[in-house]
């Protein structure tokens, strides 16, 4: 089995506004409502591919109501500790003249001591039955920014290891507690390395400072692909993986479609190019639809014909 782990679920909502401006009246031309965070869109996506996956998290108030029901609709499996804070609500609002999204996320409910100990406590059961497991999204307020790095311990003590994806000091200090492999975008790399990147070298000097941090493997997403560190001590090696852009009708979450490929992968033994390839396309397939976390198993396999790995140049200094 695959856990997810959503510690600031949300109910998101995404509208598609045609020529969408600042201070104007608008009339959406579709819209969809679907449970979200970063983590549930990876176990949509999980289930969607036929892979065994159980969402983990908080939810609470009606709100969390409704998100459960919505998971339960999708027949993805969850086992969510209750809090008593109200879950979130975010708004995607997309332009499909343009291609541009605008996004407002809500900054989530506190919880306390209690509950988070409550969830610690259920993800180290889920654990005795996982494979691996996905922790995915922001931290709620009252969680602590160490929550991630005790979660990656707690789980490799019990032999599971850790996708992480996150953000800031919370992304930092589960990179530096072992994370079996982190996967920001580019922006996140460059706030966690702390300088920016211009060309593959930069790139690769990243992925170096990621390993060095404390990750055992890194994958530093882009719109094309990623590129990443793969293998460990006189193993490593660093690989680009990429496909052409397809037209997209919304990229909102393709982020956490290439994460559940990835997991997908993985979960089956794959070789790490195999992951970050099927990764890469599920990501890719995932701008053809309206919604995050939603992929087509066939045209996956299609488009994954169409994905190319090739091996990076190490400067002599890395």
């Amino acid at each position: 089995m695959i856990v997810t782990v959503t510690l600031n679920a949300a109910i998101d909502r995404t509208v598609a506004v045609p020529n969408f401006q600042l201070g104007r009246r608008h009339r959406a031309v579709e819209s969809r409502t679907v449970a979200g965070g970063k983590g549930i869109n990876v176990a949509r996506a999980l289930s969607r591919l036929g892979r065994p996956v159980i969402a983990a998290g908080f939810a609470g108030g009606p709100t969390g109501n409704r998100l459960l029901e919505q998971l339960r609709g999708e027949s993805v499996l969850t086992d969510f500790t209750r809090i008593a804070g109200e879950t979130r609500i975010n708004l995607a609002v997309i332009d499909p003249t343009s291609g541009e999204q605008t996004e407002i996320n809500e900054r989530g409910p506190a919880v306390s001591r209690e509950e988070v100990e409550a969830f610690a406590s259920r993800l180290g059961y889920l654990a005795n039955g996982a494979k691996l497991c996905v922790i995915a999204g922001t931290l709620p307020p009252g969680a602590g920014e160490d929550l991630y790095a005790r979660l990656v311990d707690e789980l490799r003590d019990r032999n599971v290891p850790t996708v992480l994806d996150a953000e800031g000091d919370a992304m930092l200090a589960g990179l530096r507690a072992g994370a079996a492999i982190v996967t920001p975008n580019e922006g996140e790399a460059e706030e966690l390395v702390g300088q920016e990147f211009g060309d593959r070298q930069d790139l690769v000097h990243g992925l170096s400072e990621l390993v060095r941090l404390g990750a055992r493997e890194a994958a530093i997403t882009r719109p094309d692909g990623c590129v990443a560190a793969i293998g460990e001590g006189s193993e490593q090696r660093f690989v680009e993986v990429r496909t052409e852009p397809l037209e997209p009708v919304s990229t909102v979450g393709s982020g956490d479609a290439f994460l559940a490929g990835y997991a997908a992968a993985r979960y089956e033994g794959r070789p790490a190019e195999d992951c970050l390839a099927y990764g890469v396309a599920c990501g890719a397939e995932s701008t053809q639809h309206f919604g995050a976390g939603v992929v087509d198993r066939n045209q996956v396999e299609r488009l994954l014909g169409e994905v190319h790995v090739q091996g990076l140049e190490v400067p002599a200094e890395v």
